[in-house]
């Protein structure tokens, strides 16, 4: 039964996590879009943080109870909101498109204007595998692929994984409540990324939040080596985290900068790399090439989630704990060039400029 149930929340958080921030985007006007669609990431960092938090005092069967309701209410309110305009335009749909316009802008809007807006940029319906040798196809998938990969080798799981024994070392006495803190600081700087992303765009916020976050997993690696080097008299040197092996004195006088970093860390991811690229996926993909496009993101997002955490300790063993983190923060060096020569900015923009940009590139 639980295999069942894990096979069904995982099926369904795979489609949420692909449909979600699409509707947002094609609902949301273009000048608060990159605050609606930050917002997918701060509810489930918010939600996350609501399991931390009811998981210190439920039961996991009370848990699970407890989480099916916020399906429920979604499913109850999704039942009054309408399809998109841009996909009810493509169905030829006119008549229906101006109703949701009507519902989502109110009525003292100029519907008939957005909707030939929108028209303009709309393209039949029907994608073939020979149109992705067009730039205006594979340039925004390539970019989305890149995106989902550059934010999972940033490490983030891996750290969140571990949070609780960095915390415990650090003397925390409840470890439990390092996972609030961590949450809380999660819904915090993803908070204020929704509310900056329309002034300062999601180039600078990726920019910052990839010197943060590599910063701070070099304070990690460096952590590792001091506390690796005070274990070489130990019998077994290559155990990376068992760090009640390490001589007390070192480990309790060092423990703030492992906590530092991992605030650091966490931070930086929630304030940039978190949100945006969900965001940038659900802007970037011409309407007949969306469902596979970002699809393929997804699914390489999930994948890269799935082996980093997998094959963490094996990085352990291979490259030891300060070299693993070292190769996280070179990751994240990376993701600011890649940032600065590859991602457009999308600030202010319809998402029918957005296509034509590609289109013309």
């Amino acid at each position: 039964m639980l295999y069942f149930g894990r096979v069904l929340t995982g099926l369904a958080s795979g489609i949420t996590s692909l449909v979600v921030p699409v509707y947002i985007s094609e609902i949301s006007h273009p000048k608060v879009r990159g605050m609606l669609g930050s917002c997918v990431q701060l509810m489930v960092v918010t939600g996350i943080l609501g399991a931390y938090v009811a998981g210190i005092t439920l039961k996991w069967r009370w848990l699970a109870v407890l989480c099916s309701f916020p399906s429920c209410i979604m499913l109850l309110f999704m039942s009054f909101m309408p399809e998109t305009p841009r996909f009810l335009l493509n169905q030829n749909k006119h008549s229906e498109a101006i109703a949701a316009l009507c519902f989502l802008r109110g009525p003292h809007v100029d519907h008939a204007w957005e909707c030939r807006q929108i028209e303009a940029g709309v393209q039949e319906e029907g994608l073939s595998l020979s149109e992705f040798k067009n730039p205006s196809i594979y340039r925004p998938l390539l970019i989305g692929v890149a995106l989902m990969f550059f934010q999972q080798v940033t490490g983030i799981n891996a750290v969140m994984f571990y949070a609780e024994t960095i915390f415990e070392d650090a003397g925390f006495k409840d470890s439990r409540m390092a996972s609030v803190v961590v949450g809380s600081i999660q819904v915090c700087f993803t908070a204020v990324a929704a509310l900056i992303i329309d002034k300062t765009g999601r180039k600078v916020l990726l920019y910052i939040s990839g010197i943060i976050m590599a910063l701070s997993t070099a304070l990690f690696g460096l952590y590792f080596k001091i506390i690796l080097l005070d274990r070489n008299n130990s019998s077994n040197p290559d155990v990376w985290f068992t760090l009640n092996s390490a001589s007390p004195g070192t480990e309790s006088s060092i423990s703030w900068l492992a906590v530092v970093s991992l605030g650091l860390f966490v931070a930086g991811f929630a304030l940039g790399w978190g949100p945006v690229p969900w965001l940038v996926i659900s802007e970037i993909f011409p309407l007949k090439a969306k469902g596979i496009s970002s699809g393929a993101c997804v699914l390489t997002n999930w994948i890269m989630a799935f082996l980093i955490t997998k094959e963490f300790n094996d990085f352990i063993g291979f490259l030891t704990s300060y070299g693993t983190f070292w190769l996280f923060s070179a990751f994240c060096c990376l993701n600011v060039i890649f940032t600065a020569f590859y991602i457009p900015e999308t600030k202010g923009q319809t998402l029918e400029q957005i296509e034509a940009y590609f289109r013309r590139s």
